[in-house]
């Protein structure tokens, strides 16, 4: 649900997304909130009451969009919000695990209360900053779930290795040349003996979450063998 659903189009429609829906293997469909409003000049906004800066969304235009979605049936519904939780790749899970659910991007300074608390199951952040509006933030979370379909991206292994997945940073990765400017391809990667490349990718994984973001590391259930591998 968006004022600009040419943006998410511009995004969505292209790349291994726009491919997905092409395939048949996921549906985004980017519904128009102005499509919906009452109001004969098409407004979908107005001035809060006690005052104060900018403008809000109003429900009507809010409501009669989610209700033509819906059929007045309840659809997950996530409102993209800086008062949300913060989005992270459980919750991608979360949502994937879903067969369809709703984004609401907000706009202006925000969206009238009553919408949010009688339609909206949970609201999401991307982190501490603002953005003019909640399509970038939407069109992340989309992107996050949609490449998770099966099918959409060539493995599950395109995904299953990467940073946050599994709770690790990904690993260093290395392509041709062997050597760049002098830099050398760690000679493990060029073994040919998968297992120990298979370690020494866990290690650096380890090493670089343990790292940078240790708040990552403490949660993290390490096996006998990662206790091995931080001890070297």
């Amino acid at each position: 649900m968006t004022l600009f659903p040419e943006m998410i189009e511009a995004v969505l429609g292209g790349s291994i997304i726009g491919r997905g829906r092409e395939a048949g293997l996921i549906e985004i469909h980017a519904h128009h909130i102005r499509d919906y409003t009452p109001d004969k000049h098409g407004r979908t906004d107005d001035y809060p009451y006690g005052g104060g800066q900018g403008m809000l969304m109003q429900c009507e235009p809010l409501y009669r969009c989610h209700q033509a979605i819906t059929g007045g049936e309840h659809v997950h519904t996530v409102m993209m919000s800086a008062q949300g939780a913060a989005f992270d790749q459980n919750k991608a899970k979360e949502l994937l695990a879903r067969d369809r659910f709703i984004i609401v991007c907000g706009h202006y300074e925000g969206v009238d209360r009553r919408f949010i608390d009688k339609y909206v199951d949970e609201e999401i952040s991307l982190g501490d900053f603002v953005l003019t509006g909640g399509e970038v933030a939407a069109m992340a979370v989309a992107d996050a779930v949609c490449r998770m379909v099966p099918g959409v991206l060539a493995e599950t292994a395109g995904f299953e290795d990467e940073s946050y997945y599994s709770g690790l940073l990904e690993y260093p990765q290395y392509t041709r040349p062997e050597v760049w400017q002098d830099m050398h391809v760690p000679d493990v990667l060029l073994s040919g003996h998968h297992e120990n490349i298979r370690k020494w990718r866990r290690k650096q994984s380890l090493l670089l979450t343990r790292e940078r973001r240790p708040d990552l590391f403490e949660k993290l259930e390490l096996t006998k063998e990662d206790k091995k591998l931080l001890e070297e």
